[in-house]
This record gives C-alpha cells, sequence and structure tokens, in this order.
C-alpha cells in the first residue's frame, strides 16, 4: 500500500496552535510553547510563520471563510423556522471550533488592527442575516413583526451569538473544554438567541419552537 505523505508542518502547526489557543487561551500560548508541544525549534515555527500574530491571523481567515459561507441566509425563498434553527446551530458549531476568538475577543481586538476590523465586519453581517432570517420568516407567515422591531430583535440576535461563549465560560469555566459539555453549550446558544424571536412567531411558529426546544435541551447532561 501506498504510504500518505505526512502533513506539512504549517498545517500541522495550525492545527496544534488552534488547539492550545481554544483549550488555554490565546494570550495564554507562546510561540514557543507551540513548537515545544510539536517537538520542534522555533526557527522551524519562524520559517513558517514570523509572530504569533501570524498564526492567528491564519486561523481567523479560515474561521472568516466558513462563517462567511453561513451568513449567505436564503435569499430566493421565505424561510421557515427549522432553517432559522439550522443556521444558528451551524453558526455556533463554528464559534466553538474557533472559540479562542470570542473568548478572547476584546484582547485581541485591542492588538489586532487586522482582526478588528474583518469581525466588526462579520458582525454587521450577522446583524444583516438576522434581519433578512426574520423577514424570511414574516414571509412564510410564520412570525409577526414590523421593520422596527425586526432591526431591535435582528440587533440582540447578533449580540447574543456574538457573547454567548463569553457567557458560558463565566458560569461553566472548569468545564469548558470538556467535549460532553460542548454540544450542550450550543444547543443552549442556539435556543436563548431563537427565544428572542418566540414572542414574535405564529401559533404554529411557537408550537414548532417548543418541540426544538425539548428536543434540543432535554438532555440533564449540563444540568
Amino acid at each position: 500500500m501506498q504510504r500518505k505523505p505526512p502533513r506539512r508542518t504549517r498545517e500541522r502547526i495550525l492545527e496544534r496552535s488552534l488547539r492550545l489557543f481554544n483549550d488555554l487561551g490565546e494570550p495564554n500560548v507562546t510561540t514557543s510553547a507551540i513548537a515545544d508541544e510539536m517537538n520542534i525549534s522555533p526557527g522551524n515555527l519562524y520559517y513558517h510563520f514570523r509572530n504569533k500574530d501570524d498564526i492567528v491571523n491564519a486561523l481567523f481567515d479560515r474561521f472568516e471563510a466558513e462563517v462567511d459561507g453561513l451568513l449567505e441566509a436564503p435569499r430566493d425563498r421565505p424561510v421557515t423556522f427549522e432553517d432559522a434553527w439550522l443556521f444558528l446551530h451551524l453558526l455556533f458549531e463554528s464559534i466553538w471550533r474557533f472559540r479562542f476568538l470570542y473568548r478572547d475577543l476584546n484582547d485581541l481586538l485591542s492588538r489586532n488592527r487586522r482582526v478588528e476590523i474583518h469581525f466588526k465586519a462579520i458582525i454587521d453581517r450577522k446583524t444583516v442575516t438576522a434581519q433578512r432570517l426574520c423577514r424570511g420568516l414574516v414571509a412564510s407567515g410564520e412570525m409577526r413583526a414590523g421593520p422596527g422591531e425586526i432591526d431591535a430583535l435582528a440587533h440582540n440576535m447578533a449580540l447574543v451569538a456574538t457573547y454567548w461563549l463569553s457567557f458560558e465560560y463565566i458560569r461553566h469555566a472548569r468545564r469548558f473544554n470538556d467535549p460532553r459539555y460542548q454540544a450542550d453549550a450550543m444547543a443552549r446558544g442556539a435556543y436563548h438567541v431563537m427565544a428572542m424571536v418566540a414572542p414574535y412567531l405564529s401559533e404554529a411558529g411557537r408550537t414548532l419552537f417548543e418541540r426544538l426546544a425539548r428536543e434540543y435541551l432535554e438532555e440533564p447532561s449540563n444540568r
């Protein structure tokens, strides 16, 4: 059998850095720690990345590309509640994969101009996508809300989606990296974003919301 070629060092650096940033927090991880963890010399690491910001920027590029695809909510048809629910779960999964960006957000924004500019654009796109989802729900008859209500609701949805991880970390810091905890945390995030929409849903929409909420939140593992 033909042996698979070893993964390129650059790719391994990014994978290991992402894990360390997620587990320990990006401010607490140095390039020397990454090199030690990989059992390579600092010079080998610097051959691929000049400094830690280069690593952060490369990981952020991957996150941005992933989220950009998700934020293209359906444009050519009415949106159902299940569409919005699925979108939020996929979004929170992406956020969790790159959770260091959200957990250490204020620190990153204060010293990385590129992340600051691009993250602002992501927040703006989250808000626009939330508006589009709400308008789609109105068009499908599953939601009743006027333009002003939709605008305020979309901003609040983007706010909760952005800072949910910080809220979870404050409440469950010692469980934050437990794989069994992760799915519960993301389901709660999606639930609380959609809970803001619930008062505006039609009777059929509220029934579906309650059913999906039971399905995703009935497990007692996070209680």
